[in-house]
Order: C-alpha cells, then sequence, then structure tokens
C-alpha cells in the first residue's frame, strides 16, 4: 500500500525549514503589535457569500479559485481564499466598531486556498500575516501601514523589494474612468471573457498579464487624470508622509490589484528576484466593503503579506536568519538510576525557561551524543552510575569538545549563568 501525499499545490512546514517561517512571521507581526494592532483569528472558511459580495464575482479568486461546497446541512461555503473580509466580518460580528476607540487595529496569521496552477511562489494553500484599520479615513492610517510592512522586510534584512503605489479614486470619480476605461477597451480585439469583464469591472483588464493584451492597452485612459480634487489631495497626503519617513516607493499608474473591494490608495510589495510572481504582498484602503458585507460606512485600510513569498524573497537574496537553537541542554544518561535523576533535571531546566531535551529510548553513549549534536544544543550533560556515586554530572561543552564535572545540585544554576553569558 502507497503511502499518502500532501494534496497537489499544498505544502507541508517541517523543522529545521518551519524555524524561519514561523521567524517571518514574527519579524511582520513585531511591529504591528508595537503599534496598537491586537490579535484576530477568524475561521478556515466562511459563507460563500461573504466572498462573492466583498471580493468581487467577477473576480478569478471568486470564479476560478475559490474552493466552495455545500455541508451536509445544505449550507454554501467557501475556503477562505483572503484574510480582509473575514476580519471585517468578525469585527463587524463582534461589534468592535461600537466600543468608540476608531480605528479598530487589527491583526491576523493563517492558512488561505486557491484552486490554480501551482508552481513556485504560487501554492493552493499559502500563509499569509496581514493587518486591517477599520473604521478610520486618514492618510496618516495608509502610510502607517506601508510603513510598518517595509519596517518588517528591512528588519529580516531585505533589501531589493520595491513599494509600487497607486490611487483606485473613490465612487464619485472612478464611475467617470470606468466610462473611458470601457470605451476604450470596447475598441480592442479580445477574447470573449475579457469582453465580459468589461461590462463587469474594467479595471480588472489592466491586471491582465498576458503579452498580446498589455500591447493593446498601450494608451488606455489612465486613472491618475480622472481622479477628483479629493482623491488627488488624499493620495499626495500619503506619498509626502512616506517621503518624510524615508520610505522610498514607485507610483504605478497601472497598479490595480486583485480585488473588487479597493479604493483610493493600493499598493504592492514586489521583489524581482522571484520570476513572474513577483508581489510578495499587497494591500489598500476599501472604504465601501463594510457595507458591502451588510454593515456600516467604515472607511478602512489593510494589507497581506505572503509568508511563503517572503521565505522565497530572503532565499534570491542569499540572507540566512539567525534563529535561535531549538535546544540549548541535550541530557544523556546511562543507566537507570542516570535516566531518573536527568529526568528530573531535564524537568527543573524547561520550568526556569531553559530549552532542553532528553535521549530518549535507552541508546547508549555513542548514539545518544549523536542524537545531543544534531539537536544544536550548546551543551550536553552526561550521567553514569560512577557519576551519581560522586554527586557529580559530566557538562560538555558541545562548540569548544571541553568537559567538566558540576555537582548534581548545582548544574541547573551554573547552566543558567553559562547560558546567559553564551
Amino acid at each position: 500500500m502507497s503511502t499518502f501525499k500532501a494534496p497537489k499545490g499544498t505544502y507541508d512546514l517541517l523543522p529545521p525549514d518551519s524555524a524561519t517561517y514561523l521567524a517571518v512571521r514574527d519579524a511582520i507581526a513585531t511591529p504591528l503589535r508595537n503599534s496598537g494592532y491586537g490579535y484576530v483569528e477568524t475561521p478556515g472558511f466562511e459563507n460563500v457569500e461573504l466572498f462573492a459580495r466583498g471580493v468581487g464575482e467577477s473576480t478569478d479568486i471568486v470564479n476560478k479559485e475559490m474552493y466552495a461546497f455545500t455541508t451536509r446541512g445544505g449550507d454554501q461555503l467557501a475556503l477562505r481564499p483572503e484574510g480582509t473580509a473575514s476580519v471585517l466580518r468578525a469585527a463587524l460580528e463582534g461589534n468592535l466598531h461600537k466600543s468608540g476607540n476608531l480605528p479598530v487595529k487589527l491583526w491576523y496569521s493563517g492558512s488561505y486556498y486557491r484552486y490554480e496552477r501551482p508552481q513556485k511562489g504560487r501554492y493552493r494553500h499559502f500563509s499569509q500575516v496581514g493587518a486591517e484599520a477599520i473604521g478610520a479615513e486618514d492618510p496618516a492610517l495608509d502610510a502607517e501601514l506601508i510603513i510598518l510592512a517595509d519596517q518588517a522586510y528591512r528588519a529580516l534584512g531585505l533589501k531589493e523589494f520595491r513599494i509600487l503605489l497607486n490611487s483606485l479614486g473613490d465612487k464619485e470619480c472612478r464611475p467617470v474612468y470606468r466610462a473611458a476605461l470601457q470605451d476604450f477597451l470596447r475598441g480592442l480585439d479580445l477574447d470573449e471573457e475579457t469582453r465580459r469583464r468589461i461590462d463587469i469591472n474594467p479595471l480588472r483588464v489592466l491586471d491582465d498579464k498576458r503579452a498580446e493584451v498589455q500591447k493593446q492597452l498601450v494608451g488606455a485612459p489612465m486613472l491618475r487624470d480622472y481622479l477628483c480634487d479629493a482623491c488627488k489631495d488624499y493620495h499626495e497626503q500619503v506619498r509626502e508622509l512616506l517621503t518624510a519617513q524615508g520610505v522610498r516607493y514607485e507610483d504605478d499608474p497601472k497598479l490595480v490589484r486583485g480585488l473588487d473591494y479597493y479604493t483610493r490608495t493600493t499598493f504592492e510589495f514586489v521583489h524581482d528576484g522571484l520570476g513572474s510572481q513577483s508581489a510578495v504582498g499587497g494591500g489598500g484602503r476599501y472604504d465601501g466593503l463594510s457595507e458591502m458585507i451588510g454593515g456600516p460606512a467604515l472607511p478602512s485600510v489593510g494589507w497581506a503579506l505572503g509568508v511563503d513569498r517572503t521565505v522565497l524573497a530572503l532565499q534570491a537574496e542569499g540572507i540566512t536568519l539567525d534563529l535561535p537553537a531549538a535546544t540549548s541542554v541535550f541530557a544523556v544518561p546511562l543507566g537507570d538510576e542516570a535516566r531518573r535523576v536527568l529526568f528530573a533535571k531535564v524537568t527543573e531546566l524547561r520550568r526556569a525557561g531553559i530549552a532542553a531535551d532528553f535521549s530518549y529510548g535507552g541508546k547508549g553513549l555513542k548514539g545518544a551524543m549523536k542524537n545531543a549534536n544534531r539537536s544544536g544544543a550548546r551543551y550536553a550533560v552526561v550521567a553514569g552510575e560512577r557519576d551519581l556515586a560522586e554527586g557529580v554530572v559530566q557538562l560538555k561543552d558541545m562548540e569548544s569538545g571541553e568537559q567538566e564535572a558540576l555537582a548534581v545540585e548545582e548544574f541547573v544554576a551554573v547552566l543558567k549563568e553559562k547560558l546567559k553569558r553564551a
């Protein structure tokens, strides 16, 4: 009988590589936790209608990529393809917007699912860390989120990423642009599905990656030429705030992002070392989404950064994160009495906050020391019957190879001191 394998387009995170993914998540989350963002966790599946309304029925995500299913009870559900709609739904259901402390600032981390053609950097199950600031319309909030993402990437040591920035206008000026774009697109030689998109969401045509479509889009009307004064002013304030903080960005008038709910500020983080899948994350302002899913008017802004893509970006730049060893002390008992004594000492070390492991399975000294080596521990503690008869254990420094005898009763305190200095 053959063993089971992970479903196509998915991956397992296994040690030691998983430690890098955890470190990336933590690096992205740290500036958020330091800026008033509280953690939120939502179910892995939601009502299909939440995404159809929020993400947009004309998007590939809803049309082609969503894992939708009917439950035994007849409910229409979908595995979440993105985080914003779920987080906003949770905030509304929890009445967080009624606390009087707006914006509601939330961050989250989890797995998301899209049925698409698997390739490097694009999987059917992927991990993101995201942030949403709900209930305030303020250019400083848009700038804050972009700065926090920039800060997270720089903390990881990344240098070769770029920030693309654009404004999508609002409900006043976008309809005028939409009509002008539709007139232009209807004159092009496009396939039937793309022509259908012209009627539903013409901005998505600008996002088409096919060379034959992009060639025809030369000369298309630009959204920036149609922005109303209020949107121009708002966008200029965002740009000024970023510039004042030394955050470099590039104006990209063609940037539209793949979700229907964006308004005004939109941005993308791209890394040129990743080939065709160059986006590592992005986001923007979505002032009308709350009303789309049945809530009150709550202007909001947010982003999501791909953990998988960020790890690929680190690899592209040749960056190895300085990760702490999973184990600091490895205990090697030789004989039953040593097993009893050292097991108690390992438990004591762990209670003292020291990462400690134990040689299980009754291995001999040679096999147990191999395990100690593989664990990455700085120190190995070895004890046999003769050692215990003398009231000592042997402490071996795995880096220098030096060994010393320590009194059984003192070695936990000595180890704490040594590890503090290491």
